[in-house]
């Protein structure tokens, strides 16, 4: 697998793989969500390309304080073979050298299969309580 940066070009098939995982809600337009990263940020927006086609996403953000991931996605078909955690590393080292300290996400808390992975790849759990305030509804 080739991790590279997201161009326009992949818009499609990014959508599609989001699909796919489960990874779109009612809330969210991925196409809003991919214009709005492209503002921001754009080289920690990163794909993973196996025989040509798109088989995972990551969506990696740094503010200055904080780290996120965000959207990171595997192909079904393609799971347990690595390909998460190789582009983990590539977004986490990404974040690292811009002078991140610390990266944090979030997981519905139900996703029982996704919190193992992150667990796997030694993220853990902080005891805080995630708050949200939308500013801007897509649908």
């Amino acid at each position: 697998m080739q991790v590279r940066a997201y161009t326009e070009a992949d818009e499609s098939a990014v959508i599609a793989l989001w699909d796919e995982c489960g990874l779109i809600a009612p809330q969210n337009s991925p196409l809003r969500d991919i214009q709005r990263k492209l503002q921001v940020g754009r080289d920690l927006f990163l794909v993973g390309v196996s025989d040509g086609g798109i088989v995972a996403t990551v969506m990696g953000g740094y503010e200055g304080h904080r780290g996120w991931i965000n959207y990171l996605a595997v192909k079904p078909s393609e799971r347990r073979k690595g390909i998460g955690q190789a582009l983990m590393k590539a977004v986490e080292q990404r974040i690292h050298e811009k002078g991140c300290p610390k990266i944090n996400l979030q997981i519905r808390s139900k996703n029982s299969e996704v919190i193992a992975f992150y667990k796997a790849v030694v993220y853990l759990k902080d005891d805080v309580v995630s708050l949200g305030k939308r500013l801007e509804y897509d649908s």
